[in-house]
């Protein structure tokens, strides 16, 4: 079993970036440096997702370039990230389409730049809560 701190976003995502690095540096001979060129993510935003040096999540579009560039599935960096790695009717029944419709509005405040970084730190701040909480029983 793993420490506490690889239960974090920010560790198991600088896990997944270290692997699609070592693996870019193996199988295509790239450096950070090259590796920011052909992905469009920038060195620092390379090294703090190593580093786990964020507090909000890295950008979708670039995580999703960052995939797209090193032939990586991008649902393994969503679930790397704790995020869904689908689309959510491809998961869900049906009768679940309201909830759904919950989750994109927060997921596209958590992705919108003119949210502030406080409030997007208190909705996952929320989200953790829920997600640990013991299931009710329906009774």
């Amino acid at each position: 079993m793993g420490s506490s701190a690889e239960a974090t976003p920010q560790m198991a995502f600088a896990r997944f970036v270290r692997r699609v690095i070592d693996d870019a540096r193996e199988q295509r001979g790239w450096t950070v440096t090259e590796l920011a060129a052909h992905t469009g993510v920038g060195r620092s935003t390379v090294f703090r997702w190593l580093a786990g040096d964020w507090h909000d999540y890295p950008e979708l579009a670039k995580v999703r370039g960052f995939c797209a560039a090193l032939d990586v599935p991008v649902a393994a960096a969503f679930r790397a990230l704790g995020l869904p790695d689908g689309p959510p009717t491809a998961r869900r029944a049906v009768d679940d389409a309201p909830v759904e419709a919950d989750v994109q509005m927060i997921l596209a405040r958590l992705a919108d730049p003119t949210v502030p970084a406080d409030e997007k730190h208190q909705i996952r701040d929320l989200l953790r809560y829920l997600a640990r909480r013991p299931a009710r029983q329906a009774g």
